[in-house]
């Protein structure tokens, strides 16, 4: 079991599988000067499946896998089935766009695929694209239609912006009752140089939620879900749908953080808003090094696993508490 010297017990793991998107969204890409990184630095996914493999002897019963966009890797799919076929009791998650989807939805469900995250901002074709740089959405509302159609559930992950989409809670409460889904509003992170963070876009958890309870009679849900995560949970009357609130700035969830992240190119990331990291890719392709040396970074890197709170006390108003983009660490 892998535990923190702040006594807090890491289980779960975010892997990204590349930092190539189709998406350009405005809150996870430099808006200028970007550069993908270097294909030979991106991990193998045997490499992947190596360190699953560690990761899950060391305790870890969940992960995550995100990119950039995985679905834009090529063989992701056939990759998640050996995922699954060597992780059976893996609790197996999957982040995504959900542009590219769409023709895997029956294969994603029979294999065992039990929830996609789907991040989405807006239901306003043109305001999606001002968000994301693509004009994208037919592709992912036609993907949210096909999880519905095979019985693949899934979440909706909505960047709240201010000035952007305020105005749309209203649009997501009611599709999370009519569709008995959940929706989580997640506050603008200070994460990455080059994007368009700053308190004008900033919309805070409270603001957030006041803006819900004009829509909708919202109940606190006291049985939490142990895979809600970081997200402050409400029933939405008496439906089968939950709206949800992510307040990672104005409300730190960090004394009960269990995660660690690691980036497409192995670099081992504790916190999200620290830009300390531990290299993993050249352990991993080192012949002379086997599980033990990995299993041995990752302790080390717990242990100096650090309270993102106090980072963010430290950053000033209008910069970002971490240099690099989101869209490089994992989202």
């Amino acid at each position: 079991m892998l535990q923190d010297n702040h006594g807090r017990t890491v289980n779960y793991a975010r892997i990204s599988i590349t930092d190539h998107c189709n998406f350009r969204c405005l809150y996870c890409h430099p808006q200028k000067n970007w550069t993908f990184m270097p294909h030979e630095h991106i991990l193998r996914y045997e490499e992947i499946l190596r360190l699953m493999r560690i990761l899950v002897g060391m305790g870890v019963g969940k992960v995550r896998l995100t990119g950039g966009e995985p679905f834009a890797r090529r063989d992701f799919v056939p990759f998640l089935g050996r995922v699954r076929a060597q992780f059976p009791e893996l609790d197996l998650r999957l982040t995504t766009n959900a542009s590219l989807v769409g023709p895997y939805v029956p294969t994603l469900k029979d294999m065992g695929i039990e929830c996609l995250n789907i991040s989405l901002d807006t239901w306003r074709r043109e305001r999606f694209e001002e968000i994301t740089g693509r004009d994208g959405l037919p592709e992912v509302l036609v993907a949210i239609e096909l999880c519905e159609k095979h019985g693949l559930a899934y979440k909706l992950n909505a960047v709240a912006l201010r000035g952007m989409n305020e105005d749309e809670v209203g649009d997501f409460i009611s599709f999370a009752t009519e569709h008995g889904v959940d929706v989580r509003f997640i506050e603008f992170m200070p994460i990455g140089d080059g994007t368009v963070w700053g308190k004008d876009r900033y919309w805070p958890a409270s603001e957030i939620l006041a803006e819900a309870r004009k829509h909708a009679d919202l109940t606190p849900d006291q049985g939490r879900d142990r895979r809600a995560g970081p997200a402050r949970m409400f029933r939405i009357g008496s439906g089968p749908g939950r709206v949800g609130v992510i307040s990672a700035v104005s409300c730190h969830f960090c004394s009960t953080c269990n995660r660690l992240r690691i980036t497409a190119d192995g670099r081992l990331r504790t916190c999200l808003f620290s830009d300390r990291e531990y290299r993993l890719r050249s352990a991993l392709r080192s012949p002379r090094l086997g599980d033990e040396a990995i299993e041995r970074i990752i302790v080390q890197a717990n242990k100096h696993k650090p309270l993102g709170f106090r980072l963010l006390e430290k950053r000033e108003a209008r910069e970002g508490v971490c240099r690099t983009g989101m869209s490089s660490i994992g989202g």
